[in-house]
């Protein structure tokens, strides 16, 4: 479905007319994997579910982020009001609040950053120490060892791609690494370039958390690979005390993103197969200097 301006200003008119007069921009190109997100006037965000698993999270979204926003450090999207499907569109949406800020780009000045390292590890463990009660599982609660099957399949299509066998070697250190036995924690779930604000190097608000819930605190490890290079890589460790199983739980589980991404955006979506494809470079660099 192709989801233009005149779409969300209609929507915006039909179901939130006080808000009718303000102007609706594309962000971004309105290009999420997710959601398309439009602002709209000066201090609020469209987001539209482009498949139906995104559209249920607009419940989730609506029911935890205030709770989480009042116990994290950052900035977070506050839900402001949810539309209903209509004929002109045929999911659940939402209006929320704007929050300024840039994605950072692969390799940019902030990924060497330790100053947003640091920032990184007070969002991750703030958001660990939050009550889990009722908490919903996040998207990636499962074991690591269940996403087995999927990486070998993404290795098999990406051969010629990247260096199958380092890959594949880091993967397998990644399985027999201590599994995670305690209980879950809450967890973003998606701590990549897309989903944080930053500027001057330093983390300004997290966002789009369709991800979260509860699961390994592994998962959001992945931001040390996600969003840093190795120097802030290092600080982001020591800060979130991440002991050895931990930490290779957390690579395995970047990798595994990485790789599942690369295979399947590499032909139709170039800015996030470029995510990945340096996601995987900074994992097996990090690999060849351990060896």
């Amino acid at each position: 479905m192709i989801i233009e301006p005149s779409l969300v200003h209609g929507l915006i008119a039909a179901q939130f007319p006080h808000w009718a007069d303000l102007p609706v921009e594309a962000v971004g190109g309105a290009s999420g994997t997710a959601n398309a997100i439009y602002r709209l006037g000066a201090d609020k965000a469209v987001r539209l579910p482009r498949t139906e698993g995104s559209a249920a999270d607009v419940a989730t979204e609506h029911r935890w982020l205030p709770l989480l926003a009042s116990r994290l450090p950052f900035p977070v999207p506050l839900p402001l009001v949810q539309g209903v499907p209509d004929k002109a569109f045929p999911r659940p949406w939402s209006v929320c609040t704007w929050l300024e800020g840039t994605n950072p780009s692969p390799g940019d000045g902030s990924s060497a950053s330790e100053l947003l390292a640091a920032d990184l590890a007070e969002f991750v463990l703030a958001l660990r120490r939050i009550d889990p009660a009722d908490a919903p599982p996040a998207y990636r609660s499962e074991p690591l060892a269940s996403r087995d099957p999927a990486v070998r399949e993404a290795l098999a299509a990406l051969g010629g791609v990247l260096d199958r066998a380092s890959a594949t070697a880091v993967w397998n250190e990644a399985l027999t690494a201590e599994p995670f036995t305690d209980r879950p924690v809450w967890v973003h779930g998606d701590l990549q370039p897309g989903n944080v604000l930053v500027a001057d190097g330093r983390l300004t608000a997290v966002i789009d958390f369709g991800c979260t819930g509860l699961a390994d605190p592994a998962v959001d490890l992945i931001a040390a690979w996600y969003l840093l290079t190795a120097g802030a890589r290092e600080t982001f460790r020591t800060a979130v005390a991440a002991d050895d199983a931990t930490w290779t739980r957390g690579r395995g589980w970047a990798l595994s993103i990485a790789l599942m991404e690369l295979a399947h955006y590499r032909d139709t979506n170039p800015v996030m197969a470029s995510i990945a494809a340096r996601v995987i470079e900074e994992i097996l660099a990090e690999a060849a200097e351990r060896a």
